[in-house]
């Protein structure tokens, strides 16, 4: 019974001194958590003492606080584990807005730990909110509108999915006058300042409000901007003088130029026939027949009159040896009176080869005359009329016809 008992206390001084060996390590010291919208990291201290820094580590963990008292539930999540680092994110986790989480870290020497701290986090009531993500100001003629962008998560979306009653405190003032700073709040995204003055700078800062835990951002960097107003008559006359002297010193110059550039062009690529004045002077002249060098497509055109061919008739003619002329011709041939006749006799000076040498022979002649008569070619220009005609041409062909005498 005695043995018993001196190993009951031999095991209980070990196991004691273990204990105490092991709550030697230093736990961190003053957890807390760094916070903004959805973005969360846990961070804390820790007195090294007597130890090395480069051989301790870190273990963090969560675990929602309504599963601690169900003990099928009340399993912890690693979030970080053995990391040198004095923090971890815990952003990545998607931890939900309005719950309560419970968060705890120790830290490891040499499979040597020391005790857990725990934190409660709630992020609805604890986490910080950003101040919007973006702010633009327009003049709205005689007041000044203000567009504001809601904060972002770490997701990118609305931090009014999560904080509904999210507002806004803006706050304006003159930018030659920083001390007089007025201010409105606001639950819209687009809020209207009225009482500015016209044609007047002004600044803007805004920040993001959340009145159900009293939290409220920092302030967003000034947004300077000039508002509008009615345009005084003498900016309108200003202007209007400045663009009528922009026209007169930019477009005339411009269609001058164009105009002297295409004159330019023209009388290079096509200039003009010039003769001198004496020559214009002596084809302009009516009553000069010299011919033109130069004409009109009016006066290049020729008139021509119609040209006639009159056949003339034929005539017998008898001729007796003794010389004496026949009476009228035989009934059925008359005389043509646009014909001539002609008629040669013995006594003319030259033989005609039309009679025989002999007075035994006489002659039975065809006179067959044929006359071309006024054939005319006219020619004619618009300034004066030249004419060239073409003279008389008459031919007379008299074929004879001899007949002897059988005696």
């Amino acid at each position: 019974m005695f043995a018993v008992f001196h190993l009951y206390l031999l095991v209980l001084c070990f196991s004691g001194s273990g204990a105490a060996a092991e709550a030697e390590l230093v736990p961190p010291q003053n957890p807390t958590m760094i916070t903004l919208n959805t973005n969360y990291t846990l961070v804390w201290t820790w007195d090294q003492g007597t130890e090395e820094p480069s051989t301790v580590n870190f273990t963090t963990q969560y675990i929602p606080r309504y599963k601690l008292n169900i003990k099928r539930l009340s399993k912890w999540h690693t979030v970080c584990e053995k990391t040198s680092q004095r923090s971890c994110d815990l952003t990545g986790l998607n931890l939900h807005y309005l719950s309560i989480f419970m968060l705890r870290v120790r830290a490891t020497i040499n499979d040597r730990h020391s005790e857990w701290v725990k934190i409660e986090f709630c992020p609805d009531k604890e986490a910080a909110i950003g101040p919007p993500s973006s702010v633009r100001l327009a003049p709205a003629g005689g007041a000044l509108d203000v567009f504001i962008s809601d904060p972002q998560t770490s997701t990118n979306s609305s931090m009014r999915e999560n904080i509904p009653n999210l507002t806004f405190h803006i706050r304006y003032w003159e930018q030659s006058d920083v001390r007089q700073v007025k201010s409105v709040d606001g639950e819209v995204t687009m809020v209207t300042l009225s009482d500015v003055k016209a044609w007047t700078w002004y600044c803007v800062s805004v920040q993001s409000r959340y009145n159900f835990y009293n939290k409220s951002s920092s302030f967003t960097s000034p947004h300077c901007v000039q508002t509008e107003g009615s345009v005084p008559w003498w900016k309108i006359v200003l202007c209007f003088l400045g663009s009528l002297l922009v026209a007169l010193m930019v477009v005339l110059p411009f269609f001058y130029g164009s105009h002297w550039c295409y004159h330019l062009c023209k009388s290079t690529l096509s200039p003009r026939d010039q003769l001198p004045s004496h020559i214009k002077q002596h084809l302009d002249s009516l009553g000069s027949d010299a011919p033109r060098l130069v004409l009109s497509d009016s006066e290049s055109e020729l008139l021509c009159d119609p040209v006639t061919v009159c056949p003339q008739s034929s005539v017998l003619e008898i001729h007796n040896p003794s010389g004496v002329t026949s009476a009228a011709p035989p009934a059925g041939l008359e005389e043509d009176s646009s014909c001539r006749h002609s008629r040669q006799n013995s006594g003319s000076s030259g033989d005609s080869g039309v009679y025989s040498a002999g007075g035994t022979s006489s002659t039975l002649q065809p006179n067959i005359c044929t006359t071309f008569t006024d054939v005319e070619h006219h020619c004619k220009a618009s300034s004066q009329s030249e004419h060239v005609k073409m003279l008389k041409m008459e031919f007379l062909f008299s074929p004879g016809i001899s007949v002897e005498d059988d005696s």
